[in-house]
Parts: C-alpha cells; sequence; structure tokens
C-alpha cells in the first residue's frame, strides 16, 4: 500500500493516472476491507511499541479506532455511523479519527503525517467517502477506512468549502484542500508540521461539511373526476339516470423538476357511456380559457396536450351521456371511466365512476300461465293456472323474492399502479472503493475534479 502511494507522490501525472486506473480495476469485496490494512492490534492498557495509527481496540471515545471514519448529520446528536441515508436539503459531516498509538513514555513522533480523503464525484444511490493517514515512520505506513452515504434515488456528494478544520487539544486549525487530492495535507499537534506525538493527549480529528445533490426527479400527477350536467362540485362517483348527460374532467400536474414535453391523454369510456361529439375543451396556462381540442381523446390515440414545466396544471374536460333505459340491462352496474396520462413513456390511470340501478320488472307469463309466489321456495315462478294450489301458493307476489332475472353488468376496471418513470443518473449506481484500490484511488482524484458548492 505504501509503495503505491509513493509511486502517486512521486510519479507525473501520466503515470499516476494510469495506476490509478490500474488499482481501481482491482476488485474486493468491500465488506471485507472496510478498514485496512490487517495489522497488530493493541489497548489503553498495552498500547504500541512503535509509531502506529488507530489500531487500538479499546478507545474509550470511539471504541475501534480501525473504524476511524465517520458520519453524522450537521444537526443531529454526536451520533456517528458508518452508513448514513441522506435526505434533500440536509448537510452531514465527515469526521476522521488520527491517533498515534505509541506509549507516551517512550517519546516517539509520527513523521510527515498526512490525511487523505477521496470525495468521489460520480452519481448513484451509494456514495463511499474514503480516508487514509500516512507517516514516514509508521508501521503500517498507511491506514484507511471509509462510510458510506446511502439514498432512495441518485444523488453525488458536494464539499461544502470553508468547513474543512483539524482539532486537537491545542485547537481548531485550518485545512488546505489538497487533503482531497494525492497531496494530502499535514497534520500535527501544536501547528500543522507533520509531527504528531503519541499518546491520547496528541489526537486530533478532521472533519468537513458535505451536501447530497440529486438529480432532478421527472414526476406527475392525474386525476380523473366526475359530475352531472348543470352540478358544479366534482365527484370520484356519481349516481345517474338512463339517458343524463354527465361531464368529466382530467387534472394533470407536473410535479416534478424537469420539463415535461409531449404530455399524452386518453379517456376510456365504459360501454352504457357515449361520448359528445365536439365536448373537449383544455384549459393551461397557454389556453387560460377553455380551448376546444380533438375528439380523439376517447380514441385509441389520445390527445397530446402539450409541453409543461414543473408546477404547471392542465386540465380537459368532456360530456359524455348514460345510454337509455332500453340500451341498458336491468339491475344495479357500476360504469367506470378510465384516463391513461402518459410522460416519457411512463403512464398514470385514474378512474371515475357512474352507478345505475334499473328496476327489473317481474316475467310476463305466456296466456293460461300465471305468476305466483311458490311458499315453499319463495321464489317467483310461473305456473299453469289449473296448477294453483292456494296451500303451495300465492298470489301476492310481495311474499318472495324479486324475480332473478339475467344481469350481466360491468366489471369495475381496477387502477393500473403507475409504471415508474425513467430515472435521471446512474440507475441503482454504487460508488465503492476497497482494499488497495482504495489508497489508490485516494491518491488518483485531483482537487479540479471534486464536486463542490458554489
Amino acid at each position: 500500500m505504501s509503495t503505491i502511494l509513493e509511486v502517486l507522490r512521486k510519479g507525473k501525472s501520466k503515470t499516476t493516472a494510469v495506476v490509478a486506473i490500474v488499482a481501481a480495476a482491482i476488485v474486493i469485496p468491500a465488506s471485507l476491507y472496510a478498514w485496512g490494512p490487517t495489522r497488530t492490534t493493541y489497548t489503553i492498557e498495552q498500547p504500541a511499541e512503535h509509531v502506529t495509527f488507530n489500531s487500538i481496540t479499546n478507545n474509550p471515545n470511539i471504541g475501534d479506532e480501525r473504524n476511524f471514519v465517520g458520519i453524522r448529520e450537521a444537526s443531529a446528536p454526536n451520533l456517528w455511523h458508518d452508513e448514513m441515508n441522506v435526505e434533500p436539503g440536509k448537510e452531514y459531516i465527515v469526521r476522521m479519527y488520527v491517533h498515534n498509538n505509541a506509549a507516551d513514555n517512550l517519546n516517539l513522533v509520527a513523521e510527515n503525517t498526512k490525511a487523505l480523503v477521496t470525495l468521489p464525484t460520480a452519481t448513484g444511490r451509494s456514495v463511499q467517502v474514503d480516508g487514509a493517514v500516512t507517516a514516514s515512520n509508521a508501521t503500517p505506513g498507511t491506514v484507511y477506512d471509509h462510510a458510506t452515504f446511502v439514498g432512495e434515488q441518485d444523488f453525488n456528494i458536494a464539499y461544502v468549502p470553508g468547513t474543512l478544520k483539524y482539532e486537537t487539544n491545542k485547537g481548531t486549525f485550518d485545512i488546505p484542500e489538497t487533503v482531497f487530492d494525492q497531496r494530502g495535507a499535514l497534520l500535527g499537534y501544536d501547528k500543522m508540521d507533520g509531527k504528531v506525538p503519541g499518546c491520547f493527549e496528541y489526537a486530533g480529528y478532521l472533519s468537513f461539511r458535505v451536501k447530497p445533490q440529486f438529480a432532478p426527479t421527472n414526476k406527475f400527477e392525474t386525476q380523473k373526476q366526475v359530475r352531472k350536467s348543470g352540478e358544479t362540485a366534482w365527484h370520484k362517483s356519481i349516481a345517474a339516470n338512463p339517458g343524463d348527460e354527465v361531464e368529466y374532467q382530467i387534472t394533470y400536474k407536473n410535479s416534478g423538476e424537469t420539463r415535461q414535453n409531449n404530455v399524452v391523454l386518453r379517456d376510456t369510456l365504459p360501454q352504457g357511456i357515449n361520448y359528445v361529439p365536439g365536448s373537449t375543451y383544455l384549459k393551461n396556462t397557454v389556453h387560460t380559457t377553455p380551448t376546444k381540442v380533438s375528439d380523439n381523446l376517447t380514441k385509441p390515440e389520445g390527445i397530446n396536450i402539450g409541453d409543461y414545466q414543473p408546477n404547471s396544471v392542465a386540465y380537459v374536460k368532456f360530456n359524455a351521456k348514460v345510454a337509455t333505459k332500453d340500451e341498458l340491462e336491468c339491475g344495479a352496474k357500476t360504469l367506470t371511466n378510465k384516463i391513461r396520462t402518459t410522460v416519457d413513456g411512463g403512464y398514470i390511470e385514474d378512474t371515475a365512476d357512474v352507478t345505475v340501478d334499473i328496476e327489473c320488472e317481474p316475467p310476463v307469463p305466456e296466456p293460461g300461465k300465471i305468476v305466483v309466489c311458490e311458499l315453499e321456495t319463495n321464489k317467483v315462478i310461473t305456473i299453469r293456472e289449473d296448477e294453483f294450489d292456494e296451500n303451495r301458493h300465492t298470489t301476492d307476489l310481495s311474499k318472495c323474492d324479486t324475480p332473478e332475472v339475467p344481469v350481466t353488468p360491468t366489471t369495475p376496471v381496477t387502477p393500473v399502479t403507475p409504471t415508474e418513470l425513467p430515472k435521471t443518473g446512474v440507475s441503482n449506481g454504487t460508488v465503492t472503493m476497497a482494499g488497495l484500490a482504495l489508497v489508490a484511488l485516494i491518491a488518483g482524484y485531483a482537487v479540479t475534479a471534486r464536486r463542490t458548492l458554489g
């Protein structure tokens, strides 16, 4: 590891780039190398007899010093994590602990002590921050650890300028941003001269703030409502009679952060509801008063209602008629109207219902037959007049159930789960480094490549 670091420090820029690329190609499971390298460990009761960093396993402040890189939310209590879920609008603090474990009675001072931090510029749903401490007379020469930011959507991590510092018992010191590239930044105790004596008294904390930057979202909403013609209030479901005229309203909203082009609406009317030609109107920021548009809304191709900036809203309204009593079968039925709104290949559907209840009339008997209530079965049946038996039948049909008349109701349409829209950035991207590749990449990043908040 120290050999790789030396090559990166001393080599020319071209050589550095090649070594960084080769080192980055080494694939080692991150779970096996959260920290490294494997090294001799010590305790506060039995510290090291030589210069070595972050190898005490029972530090009363941070526990196992090998796990020396942590993250916390800037406004949260002083609780540090190896993995942190990021949220929009929040800032986070990254911290590195630095401790020369040499016993204090040996008076061993670490020389040329430096910190190096890798803050990746890549975008993904997992971004790993790596830290390393080096010293020219330490064994091992370099120790390293990492912590990870994770999110539910693509993001990258940006350094907040002016927040980089190093704290010791002698005060708080400014650290140059060379800590983020192959040069690293010298640390110290009472001055940043690379000299760190052994013992807890001389330990320090390097920290800085970062802010997650999320890829713009591409989201939208759609809603379908209905009302009887002449009424003012909109509903998800209404009761109507055969022959009634109803009005449907479709609402679309760009609730994302990007412009949405060529928004298409397609309405599917159920059997029993008939579109009124010439009744479709559009209202939006361009058409501030309702403007008549194509009747293709209810056809397979639908209608294109244009392009919309974030937070823009459009309304489409049209009329339809419930079929007549002669065109509908008797009984209660729900007539479900469905709208599909499509944006960039993804779509959302919503529905509105019209319920109709047509009373079923008793069957008309053939000549020589009568309709009676059969007392034993409590059913209305048709029999010959000479079969009537007052002990078994009655002509009072109210004493029986309503006659069973076949009814074929329209099946309600189940709302379709919206298709997830394409995400901006690398989907499920992961930024990771491990093992030897970790420190090589630490050294390989340039200041100009780091993402910052202006």
